[in-house]
């Protein structure tokens, strides 16, 4: 399956990093709380005894466990590779190509066991999902206060990590003008060239093309039937190709002239296209309304290495971490505040896709109204 890791949506935006050490406690003080702390039910460093505590545990906890982590996915390879080597914990990596339900899955199946993931990266609609609560455990980072409210649980329970906008990649060896509004996409020019990753209704990633469709044909956050319609029409004139864009493989055959993908998915890098084709490659932010979607995080209640999982959320959301999910492609929760406190990695975010609209981003009760209304139009 590749970099198409999986099949979710949206939510939320922004804000700033820091990552503490310590609170001012001895050494022996550190020690002798670490043995006494249950961090399986710690809700935040401080709580715990404070930052040194936290890295001692889970150093000693030697192992983590993640699920579902595509190495060119935003970047993950580098996320988990800097982390084990800032700490010296080993990181073990199961299932990279799953998607978010079998991440949700795997928390039910593996529970109890040493190989239980502790942490968990899904679409945001999945924490609605029943059940989801008594799953994960309540922590909040570091950075907890500047992370603004719709990007999060108010107890814990998940928070925005990363994300972007839905674009247009497109093949300029097969197109000769990249698209840059979705009404052009209705064009005669793009007859057979307009293609989605994954299919309309199962995929997010193409279902939310849909709702980026509505917003920028008369519909609203609430109302994705400009959206289904501007689809239908696609379908019905030609333009669109029902070829599912999910390998570099398809890609390079020449069969996705124009692909509808998140833009940090979208690129060349993160398919891994070859030099020839990466070369023809082109990502553009359609003008009008940018529908955003962000990913969460979240700790299994039932983390084998609950200090570990802690601590890898507190990376996530250092500065350090957050730059690495920028130098993928992806944007990072926290960017607008790095940019403010020119924190950012400064050539990373110049290779953004440049963004023109302003960004539309979905509570999880619309984005679950929204799904359902399309896969309704688009059954199977």
């Amino acid at each position: 399956m590749s970099v198409m890791k999986r099949r979710v949506g949206a939510s939320a935006v922004a804000v700033v990093a820091a990552a503490g050490c310590g609170l001012g406690v001895s050494s022996a003080a550190v020690a002798k709380s670490a043995k006494k702390v249950n961090w399986a039910t710690v809700t935040s460093a401080k709580a715990g005894g404070g930052f040194a505590a936290l890295v001692k545990a889970a150093k000693a906890e030697k192992t983590l466990n993640v699920i579902a982590l595509p190495p060119t996915w935003a970047n993950y390879g580098k996320e988990i590779s800097a982390f084990s080597r800032k700490y010296g914990i080993k990181v073990v990596s199961e299932a990279p190509n799953d998607s978010s339900a079998q991440e949700i899955q795997a928390l039910t199946q593996d529970k109890g066991r040493s190989s239980e993931p502790d942490v968990i990266d899904v679409g945001q609609s999945y924490t609605a999902a029943q059940g989801f609560s008594s799953l994960t455990a309540p922590y909040k980072v570091q950075t907890w206060s500047m992370i603004p409210a719709p990007a999060k649980a108010r107890n814990g329970q998940w928070f925005n990590d990363y994300g972007g906008y839905i674009s247009f990649g497109c093949n300029m060896s097969v197109v000769k003008v990249c698209p840059t509004t979705w009404k052009a996409l209705l064009s005669p020019q793009y007859k057979g060239d307009v293609t989605l990753n994954g299919a309309i209704g199962q995929a997010a990633a193409a279902t939310d093309a849909v709702y980026a469709a509505a917003l920028n044909n008369g519909g609203s956050l609430s109302n994705v039937q400009p959206g289904i319609s501007f689809f239908q029409t696609l379908k019905s004139n030609g333009n669109f190709n029902s070829t599912d864009c999910n390998s570099p493989s398809v890609i390079e055959a020449n069969q996705c002239p124009i692909l509808i993908n998140w833009d940090y998915l979208n690129s060349a890098k993160s398919y891994g296209l070859t030099p020839s084709v990466a070369s023809h490659w082109k990502v553009v932010d359609p003008s009008g309304k940018e529908f955003a979607g962000y990913y969460v995080q979240a700790i299994s209640k039932n983390a084998p290495h609950p200090a570990a999982a802690r601590l890898w959320e507190e990376f996530l959301y250092s500065t350090q971490g957050q730059n690495i999910w920028l130098s993928g492609g992806a944007r990072p929760i926290e960017l607008p505040a790095m940019v403010k406190a020119h924190t950012e990695n400064k050539k990373s975010y110049a290779a953004l896709p440049k963004a023109p609209g302003q960004a539309e981003l979905p509570t999880v009760a619309e984005s679950t109204k929204a799904g359902a209304a399309i896969a309704a139009a688009f059954p199977a």
